[in-house]
Formats: C-alpha cells, sequence, structure tokens
C-alpha cells in the first residue's frame, strides 16, 4: 500500500471554495431539500434495518399488513417489544460482530495480493491498493463451513442471532459515520480531494473524503467489500441453513438465489481491481452512504431474497427454477461482456474488434484539479451503442431474476429490485452531470452518437 500523508488542518481554516474543482463535483451548497433528505436518513435509516425482520416474523412477509398494524393502536409498540424479546443475547452478537470486523481486517492487511491502481482523482491522485478480496471470500467461506462441520458453530449462527448482529452492524455504521467525518477535519488522507457543501448534515451523509485510510486499512475498500459484500454470502448460507433446520430441506428458490448472487459476488472479488475504478470507489465520497450502508444495508437489504424463503419457502416446478436461473446467468453476462467491451477498447485505444467490426469511439479530454490535462476513451459501439449506460440494465436483470424465486405473493423480496432500479436511474443522472462537467463537450457529442441514457427509445 502507499503510504499517506496526513495533513493536519485547522477547522476554521474550512472553505468551500478551496476545496472543490468547478469541472468536477459539487460547486455549491445543496439545496434544502436535499439536506433535509439526507438528514432524513441518517436519521431514520439505522432502525430500518429490522423492517424486514419485523415484516417476516410477525406479518407473514406482507408489506401491507405490516403498514395496516401501523395505524392500529398499539402496532408499533408491538414491533419494537418483539425486537425487544429477541434480543437477549445481545452482547453475545455484539462480541460475535466485533470479531467478525477484526478478523475481516486482518485478512485485508495481512493476506497477499497483486498491486492494482484506482482512477486518477479530482486531485490528480492515482491510490494503489492491495488486490486480496478473493483469496479473503475464500478463507472467510473456508472459516465458516469448516466451523459449522466441527460443531464450533451452528450452520444457522447468523439467522439465530440476526437482530442482535442487525443492530450490532448498525451501531457500527454510525460510528464509522462519526469516526470518518471527524478523520477528514483534523486529518485527512489526501486534503486535496475532500469535498465540503457547507451543510453539517450534507457533509455526514455523502461524506467529505474521497478515500479516506488508517494505516494500510482502505476504509471504503474494507468497508463495502470485506464487511458488506462478504457478509453476504455468509448471511445467505446461514439462512439456508436456517431454512434446513425448520423445513428439513433447502428450496429449490433458495439455491437459485445463493447461486445467483454469489456468482455476483464472487465476481465482484474476481474483478476487485476493476471495482476500485467504479463510482464507489472513485467518484463517492465516503460518508453515512457508504460507511453505513456497507455495514448494515448490504446485509440487511441485499439478503431479503434469503430472508423471505428462509421463513417462507418456495417450492418452484424445477423447469422454472432452471429458466430464473438461465435468465439471472444471461443478465450476469450481459453485465461482463458490456464492461469487458469497454475496457478491451480502452486498454487498446480503440484498435480491436467489437461485434465484428471496429468500434466507433470518441477520445475525450478532461482537466484535473492541479490543471493536468487527461484523455480517455468513450465506447460508441457494440452493447454502449445501444444506450449510454448499458452495465445498469444488464445489472437490473440479474437482480430481478435474485428476485423471482419469491414467487408473487408478497412485495417484500422484491424491494431489492425496487430499490436498484431507483439506485440505477439516480446513478444515471449523476453520472450524465458528473461526465457533462467533466468531459464538457467531447460528452456532448458523445450523446449525438448514442442518444439514450439507459432505455432505447425513451430515456
Amino acid at each position: 500500500m502507499a503510504s499517506l500523508r496526513t495533513i493536519m488542518v485547522p477547522l476554521k481554516s474550512f472553505r468551500v471554495s478551496s476545496h472543490i474543482n468547478p469541472l468536477w463535483g459539487r460547486s455549491s451548497t445543496p439545496a434544502m431539500v436535499e439536506i433535509a433528505f439526507c438528514a432524513t436518513l441518517v436519521l431514520l435509516c439505522p432502525a430500518s434495518v429490522l423492517l424486514p425482520w419485523a415484516t417476516l416474523e410477525l406479518y407473514d412477509g406482507s408489506i401491507g399488513k405490516f403498514l395496516v398494524s401501523l395505524g392500529d393502536k398499539g402496532g408499533v409498540y408491538t414491533v419494537f417489544h418483539s425486537a425487544q424479546a429477541s434480543l437477549p443475547r445481545v452482547l453475545d452478537s455484539i462480541k460475535l460482530y466485533g470479531v467478525w470486523l477484526v478478523f475481516q481486517a486482518a485478512l485485508f492487511v495481512v493476506l497477499p495480493g497483486a498491486t492494482g491502481y484506482g482512477e486518477r482523482t479530482p486531485a490528480g491522485n492515482r491510490l494503489r491498493y492491495k488486490i486480496n478480496g478473493l483469496l479473503s471470500w475464500f478463507l472467510t467461506l473456508g472459516v465458516y463451513l469448516l466451523g459449522a462441520l466441527c460443531s464450533w458453530w451452528d450452520a444457522d449462527v447468523v439467522a439465530k442471532q440476526w437482530t442482535g448482529l442487525m443492530v450490532a452492524a448498525s451501531a457500527y455504521g454510525m460510528v464509522l459515520t462519526v469516526v470518518a467525518y471527524v478523520k477528514a477535519h483534523i486529518a485527512p488522507s489526501h486534503s486535496s480531494d475532500r469535498k465540503f457543501s457547507g451543510s453539517l448534515f450534507h457533509d455526514i451523509f455523502a461524506g467529505i473524503e474521497l478515500n479516506p485510510r488508517i494505516g494500510h486499512l482502505d476504509l471504503k475498500l474494507f468497508n463495502i467489500g470485506r464487511v458488506g459484500m462478504t457478509a453476504w454470502t455468509i448471511v445467505n448460507l446461514s439462512l439456508a441453513a436456517s431454512q434446513y433446520q425448520h423445513f428439513g430441506y433447502v428450496c429449490k428458490g433458495m439455491v437459485v438465489v445463493n447461486i445467483l448472487q454469489n456468482l455476483y459476488i464472487l465476481d465482484f472479488f474476481y474483478h476487485e481491481e476493476w471495482y476500485t475504478r467504479t463510482i464507489d470507489i472513485a467518484h463517492d465520497h465516503f460518508g453515512f452512504y457508504l460507511a453505513w450502508g456497507g455495514a448494515a444495508w448490504i446485509p440487511s437489504m441485499y439478503t431479503l431474497q434469503a430472508q423471505y424463503l428462509a421463513h417462507y419457502p418456495s417450492n418452484l416446478p424445477p423447469v422454472t427454477a432452471l429458466i430464473i436461473l438461465l435468465v439471472g446467468v444471461f443478465g450476469y453476462w450481459m453485465f461482463r461482456a458490456s464492461n469487458h467491451q469497454r475496457a478491451v477498447a480502452r486498454r487498446s485505444s480503440g484498435n480491436c474488434v467489437i461485434w465484428g467490426k471496429k468500434p466507433v469511439v470518441i477520445t475525450a479530454h478532461y482537466t484535473t484539479s492541479n490543471g493536468e490535462r487527461h484523455t480517455s476513451l468513450l465506447l460508441c459501439s457494440g452493447f454502449w451503442g445501444i444506450v449510454r449506460h448499458f452495465n445498469y440494465i444488464a445489472d437490473l436483470v440479474l437482480t430481478f431474476a435474485m428476485c423471482a424465486p419469491c414467487g408473487t405473493q408478497n412485495v417484500l423480496p422484491y424491494a431489492y429490485f425496487i430499490y436498484m432500479t431507483v439506485l440505477l436511474i439516480h446513478r444515471t443522472i449523476r453520472d450524465e452531470d458528473r461526465c457533462s462537467k467533466k468531459y464538457g463537450k467531447d460528452w456532448e457529442l458523445y450523446k449525438t452518437q448514442v442518444p439514450y441514457a439507459l432505455v432505447p427509445g425513451i430515456y
């Protein structure tokens, strides 16, 4: 890992204008509506991780029944009383979660790995990363399975301590948010890549530092990948074990969900170096959105299908299960193939073949905040000639296939698909705005070549 310079900055010296590249990033204090939205999320989200649990445990997995109950006398009390009653071993859960964090941090720092490089930041920095996520994932999976086989712990240990672990994860995410906020002010890793919006809640939610690090621990990559994505795998497997314990079998829907989601997770770690150049690492700053999101939102929201099936097994016909699996694999193939096309085009400077012919590309120019001028290649053919964000379409196909094994009786398992749809539409809007500021006229030229952003013929 690159050694990082720590810069001590007095609090009184902060001024928004000195930390903003006007052509790339936030350039003014956000609107009051946006500030209020950020404040609402920061205040309400920590309790949200228990809502799916309450719906599944108390209301037959029906969001409608849950919402109706909130209007009844004592409805809210029932939910919180039930949650409290399920936390007799909360200290054990906190200890277990603490061991999880320490174990993942140790693997992140100690395991060997190749050196990867992230995207160049607005200030011109290009950070080095030790790429060992795949090895860490396999070791974690191996330790979990070995411990279950040797009876060191129950295979459904996460399911048994679910509420306590979610409380611990949410608390950790909140603490990490505060640490990131304070660190950005008094000991930033790269002061020139900070953003100050002028709003306390907006800075807490969206983050100030772009790539904060403590020693060899990159907080962003660690929290999203090791704390969040690795937990996704362990939670799903524990829920499958819980289903077996309660019903005596693992249903086909649970098998399909685990295959598709672990395929996605395995791809994430296999292409970990590529991930360091995506929007999460290269453009989003580290605040509540990624700190609490990686710690609590990923394990609670992304595992909704396994949570639902652990309570209500889906007896899919074999043909239906196979079709859903193939649709998901097709979505994954489109996601990977589209990203591969773009990578090959950029790596070869357009001197390659895509869909049987030389690709159409635009050489776009941008300037970092230190005044240096750089170029990037925009691909206008292949998948990227259909829409400007084709990988998001592929992502949604895969996401829908992850939800489909749960059937159509309740909407709760599809909350993940709804969330991803909203997230990716919002990311499309953000990408469009960011690229317009970054590339200027070259982006406008690109839009004339590929007129639709996300949905051909519509948007």
